[in-house]
């Protein structure tokens, strides 16, 4: 029997605007409101708020908290500061990726992972296993709400909606605990579009009264309730993976495009085989392509060289509305990778001219 979909603290919110909602990651979620389109064009222009309520947030917290995360994350936390936050991927021993996600440390002893909604239940235990007798381990996703707000106008937004200064002058990557209106929140200036914004950690119960004080401060400012959809095409447009289409547990980081993320300097799960991995050089890679002919690339469309021969598949794609193209990622063999490579993605029987570009396809000025 199928297990009925969960709802977020805003299901009634995403109603009262006439959401188009969907199963996403087991949650009923908002895909659209007025159109993909729309939305996307307010986070480019003006400011976007997102119901991302569904992420997994995992806390551990004493002593050995952070030395416990760096063992199962491949990049450098052990340095990381109270108030800062760092990307990063989680690791099987075969060095493929189970995760990525974001590393807050909130406190002295106290950090939080927050993982993806489809990953929680593979993380949150992977996690648990490792803290067991180190240290204290808490998966507060289901009491736990977020909301993203992004975009070239999402401080004055969170300004006239009353956030501190503390919160408004944070730098990317950075944590604070604030009050916005009466709510109390985490506020990091992290975000999942390519603009500029925040990811406000709530309580359940405070979620529609943070959600209704953005959207009241936002109006005179073209604020608009954004979807997945949207989501889904302000990050390729700015060439951030998404887990499930991009990468998954038969890709490495180095093929990935984030070997940056991954610091061989300290011991965690998968670096032997990450080692073996970058000296060997991967033998495909994760590039993003244009259409050059008409025709939209969607995941799992197979990749052709010039002869016709498949070389790889299209792990997402969708139009660009900023840049005015139709874009795509996917994996092609590494001699095939460089910008200027001419390919063609098979649509339909026909394959439609495409050209490997240099990413990300959008970068905010």
């Amino acid at each position: 029997m199928t297990e009925p979909l969960k709802r977020t603290p805003l299901y009634d919110a995403h109603r009262a605007l006439s959401a188009r909602l969907v199963p996403f990651a087991g949650y009923e979620m908002p895909v659209q409101y007025e159109g993909v389109v729309k939305e996307h064009q307010a986070v480019r222009e003006r400011a976007g708020l997102f119901d991302v309520s569904h992420m997994g947030e995992l806390w551990l917290r004493g002593p050995d908290a952070l030395s416990v995360v760096s063992s199962l994350v491949s990049n450098a936390v052990a340095d990381l500061e109270v108030g800062r936050a760092k990307y990063t991927v989680a690791c099987n021993e075969r060095g493929t990726i189970l995760d990525d996600l974001i590393i807050y440390r909130a406190g002295d002893e106290e950090i939080l992972v927050v993982c993806n909604a489809s990953n929680r239940d593979k993380i949150a235990p992977h996690f648990a296993k490792a803290a067991a007798g180190r240290c204290d381990f808490a998966d507060q996703s289901d009491d736990t709400a977020l909301i993203a707000i992004q975009g070239p106008l999402a401080v004055q937004v969170a300004r006239d909606a009353g956030a501190p200064e503390a919160m408004l002058s944070l730098k990317p990557f950075a944590l604070t605990a604030a009050e916005i209106g009466g709510v109390r929140v985490i506020a990091a200036r992290t975000g999942y579009t390519g603009e500029d914004g925040f990811e406000l950690f709530s309580t359940n119960a405070d979620a529609p009264r943070l959600w209704a004080l953005l959207l009241e401060a936002g109006a005179k400012h073209g604020i608009a309730p954004a979807g997945l959809g949207a989501r889904d095409t302000l990050r390729l447009e700015a060439a951030l993976s998404l887990y499930g289409n991009d990468i998954d547990e038969t890709t490495n980081p180095y093929e990935a495009g984030l070997g940056w993320v991954v610091k061989l300097d300290h011991d965690f799960l998968g670096r032997e085989a990450l080692e073996r991995i970058k000296a060997e050089g991967p033998s495909r890679k994760l590039v993003g392509f244009e259409m050059t002919g008409r025709g939209i690339a969607r995941h799992g469309y197979p990749i052709v060289d010039r002869a016709g021969a498949t070389v790889g598949t299209v792990t997402s794609g969708s139009p660009g509305p900023t840049v005015g193209k139709n874009v795509g990622l996917g994996y092609v063999p590494t001699a095939l990778a460089a910008p200027g490579t001419v390919l063609g993605v098979s649509i339909r029987d026909k394959v439609v001219d495409a050209v490997v570009v240099k990413t990300p396809f959008y970068k905010r000025r």
